[in-house]
């Protein structure tokens, strides 16, 4: 593998670091068949940005079935789309051993328009299991400068248009879930009900259960997110339906699902801390099936950890799930009957207590402006023994405004929302400690959104046969076949230069039967130039090379998620536009765009000095020779070798043993002799000879030929069937975030009041567990949010938050 950019010495150390952790407790891991899927999770300095801002992230990729860092895929394409749907940038990071970062910056003349963007991440390895394991992430631009200039009255008609009224019955919906999947005549049942908008957000829902002879079986209620549930006994003969009262005061009436004459279902509970599941049937289903066979299996993260197979002889059957057997986060439990048909399915969450202490500490809880501020992260187990973690800190100004809800963070990511289908509302609000009724309310959570009714399902199977391959580096590959016609042409040899503002190499290789040539795993960064040629045994170019495409980006679903105006929105706004305005910063986009246009210049700067040799070249003399080629050597005699025409592919070979001339062709480099032959002699206006050290310290060889044309070289060049030149993009390039002093600040206005006061993707505990963080606050009196996410060397995610004040 070719490296063509180097990395920060530190992040070297800290990746290897990472690496010998990871390893040792992969070994120690149960080696099972699963498929080996990745996880991505992408943690950003924020999720509310304003035009002109920088949005920072950290990657984390996991194997999905034990959340370890997966050292799997070393590309990661993250993509920034817009409302429209389309992707206006795109990221090739760079992940080691699970780790990577990046930043994207939003600015006008990235196209970046007020509006909810989708941040978006995948590696080529995870396109073969489709949508469910693509990282999305909604974020929020503003316009801090055109948002405060409207006027409510605007404000509160362009909200309208984006949400619906919620006094119109048909712009909300409530839907109702049998635990396990369905109702059985005279089987005691919990039933989980959920109500949303039209924009998927949670509404209180009050109602009422009817059967079919308008009798009233119970009364229910959301205590949650439009979420909760309620136990009845579905009779023989019966069915039954809902009464809801809407928003507005009207009462609409909706069906709960038919109840099924024999069957079984699955429920589960927790009482007195232990973990029961039931298996629940009537007596005509044991009529039907005497002494049934079935099978319990649990898994969790798509493997199996245990398995049962009771003899159903009652209507009930319990048995404990001990909590040694689970896995932490959701489990998916499955009753299967004799002929291995899936009756039932629940989906649970287990939270085990796990032997972690991370803490996030903050030396003050008030500061001064621009006063200097220490954070203290510590990783140790309960005892106090240091555990290796890879985390990820931000520190943001909330700008007096409250948090607008309890948003991703990679627990909730790796241990409930990948999991499980469709949005999940606040879905911190469920890891939050502080939250005593958390569990519960996400048993109601899956209960509803992790509901499945395998009665008309079949279990689905992983394919071994995949699409697409885990890339460790960068892939350029093509064909070379027959300039006219289809046919390969085989064992061509394929030279590869990439050059950009750093480095510059090449490398080679040879086609196959098919024609075809792959250089795998090279590893560059930045906008870089390739140039592929090919030529056949003899070493003449020829034939027609076609390389292929970039790798193309996934499908873009539309964006469906509206800009909320809300109370919350309007005074960040207000709180912002104030800050900027006090301290003088300016609009992103207040300058209009200014084009300058001047004519494109035949020659490149050469900059090797004045020649040791120049000859101007007679045209009417040119003509009279067949080639460019032989007219330079024709022309220097007794200063280049004699048999200059004869040789000229070895002036492109790269080693260090080559001490031929460079060409160069109006100042710039000449990788192929193709180049210099596809130009006609009588278009050759000098020639410059030169040598010594100069040259030598600039091309990296003892003398340079400098041709110098009439400009017409470019048409004869891209003749060439045998050469490819264009732009490609290598590994973004990752910025670090730039956190000034006091007086750096002082200079910059930006500075001074930036919402993301400090960002660091790598931060990980030294030996004694600890790690120090330190910056200097800005000038603004505000509340500032400290956000620390991560995953420990064990597969723990990990997110704590902490608060301080800025105060004179």
């Amino acid at each position: 593998m070719f490296e063509f950019f180097s990395k920060n010495r530190n992040c070297r150390v800290l990746y290897f670091l990472c690496f010998v952790l990871s390893i040792s407790f992969l070994q120690a891991q149960e080696q099972k068949k699963i498929p080996e899927i990745e996880k991505i999770y992408l943690h950003t300095d924020k999720s509310i940005y304003f035009i002109g801002e920088d949005l920072w992230y950290k990657a984390y990729d996991v194997r999905a079935s034990n959340n370890l860092l997966f050292d799997n895929s070393n590309i990661l394409y993250v993509e920034l789309i817009s409302p429209d749907s389309e992707i206006i940038a795109r990221n090739k990071t760079n992940i080691e051993i699970g780790l990577g970062h990046g930043d994207f910056q939003l600015t006008d003349s990235l196209g970046v328009k007020p509006g909810v963007y989708q941040l978006r991440a995948y590696t080529n390895w995870n396109r073969n299991f489709g949508e469910d394991f693509v990282f999305k992430k909604n974020i929020e631009i503003i316009d801090a400068f055109k948002s405060y200039s409207k006027t409510d009255e605007a404000q509160n008609t362009a909200t309208k248009k984006l949400i619906a009224p919620m006094g119109n019955p048909n712009n909300f919906r409530i839907d109702f879930f049998p635990e396990g999947g369905s109702l059985i005549e005279n089987v005691a049942s919990i039933v989980g009900f959920k109500g949303v908008n039209s924009n998927g957000n949670p509404i209180d829902v009050t109602g009422e259960i009817y059967n079919s002879d308008d009798e009233l079986v119970t009364p229910f209620s959301s205590p949650h997110d439009g979420m909760g549930k309620f136990q009845m006994i579905p009779m023989e003969g019966k069915n039954y339906y809902a009464k809801i009262k809407t928003p507005d005061g009207k009462l609409i009436r909706i069906e709960l699902p038919k109840v099924a004459k024999e069957g079984y279902s699955l429920s589960f509970k927790t009482f007195k801390g232990k973990n029961i599941i039931s298996i629940l049937t009537n007596e005509k289903t044991l009529l039907q099936n005497p002494n049934a066979a079935l099978t319990v299996v649990c898994k969790a993260r798509g493997v199996s950890y245990f398995e049962s197979s009771p003899t159903l002889t009652q209507t009930t059957f319990s048995f404990e799930l001990s909590k040694d057997k689970t896995l932490d986060g959701i489990s998916q439990i499955t009753l299967y009957d004799s002929n291995s048909k899936p009756q039932s399915e629940r989906l649970i969450y287990i939270e085990k207590d796990q032997d972690l202490d991370v803490q996030l500490l903050t030396d003050k809880v008030i500061y001064k402006p621009y006063e200097k501020a220490t954070v203290n992260v510590v990783s140790k187990s309960k005892t106090g023994v240091a555990k290796s973690a890879s985390f990820s800190v931000s520190v943001t100004d909330m700008n007096r405004a409250d948090e607008k809800n309890s948003g991703t963070t990679i627990c909730s990511y790796f241990l409930l929302e990948s999991d499980i289908r469709g949005k999940v509302f606040n879905p911190g609000y469920y890891f939050d400690p502080s939250n005593l009724k958390r569990l519960e309310h996400l048993d109601d959570l899956l209960l509803t959104q992790g509901w499945r009714d395998f009665l008309w399902k079949s279990t689905s199977k992983f394919s071994d046969l995949t699409t697409y391959k885990a890339e460790k580096g960068i892939t350029i590959s093509g064909r070379v076949k027959q300039l006219f016609g289809n046919k390969a042409k085989v064992n061509n040899r394929v030279g590869l230069v990439l050059l950009n503002k750093n480095h510059m190499n090449s490398f080679k290789t040879f086609t196959d039967v098919s024609g075809s040539f792959k250089f795998e795993n090279l590893m560059f960064s930045g906008k870089t130039k390739m140039v592929l040629n090919s030529r056949n045994e003899n070493g003449k170019y020829g034939g027609e090379l076609i390389a292929n495409s970039e790798q193309s980006s996934m499908p873009v679903s539309a964006i469906k998620e509206p800009f909320i105006w809300d109370e919350s929105t309007r005074l960040l706004v207000y709180n912002v536009f104030r800050k900027f305005t006090a301290f003088g910063v300016k609009p992103e986009n207040m300058l209009d765009e200014i084009q300058i246009k001047g004519q494109k210049k035949k020659y490149a700067v050469v900059s090797y000095g004045a020649p040791d040799y120049k000859y101007i070249i007679d045209k009417e003399e040119a003509k009279k020779l067949s080639n460019s080629a032989d007219l330079i050597e024709e022309q220097c005699k007794g200063v280049i070798p004699n048999n200059f025409s004869m040789e000229l592919n070895s002036y492109f070979i790269e080693s260090p043993e080559n001490n031929m001339p460079i060409i160069l062709i109006d100042g710039y480099q000449a990788y192929e002799a193709g180049e210099l032959l596809g130009i006609a002699p009588e278009d050759i206006l000098k020639i410059e000879v030169v040598s010594g050290y100069v040259v030598d310290a600039l091309y990296g060889r003892g003398s340079v030929i400098s041709v110098f044309t009439n400009g017409n070289r470019n048409k004869a060049v891209s003749e060439n069937s045998y050469s490819v030149k264009q732009e490609i993009d290598g590994f973004y390039t990752e910025r670090v975030f730039y956190s000034p002093t006091p007086e750096q600040a002082e200079l910059d206005n930006k500075l001074a009041v930036r919402n993301t006061i400090y960002w660091n993707p790598f931060v990980h505990p030294d030996a004694t567990g600890n790690a120090n963080l330190s910056f200097f606050n800005t000038k603004v009196e505000t509340k500032v949010k400290v956000e620390l996410e991560g995953i420990t060397a064990t597969g723990i995610p990990v997110a704590k938050k902490v608060y301080y004040t800025i105060k004179k």
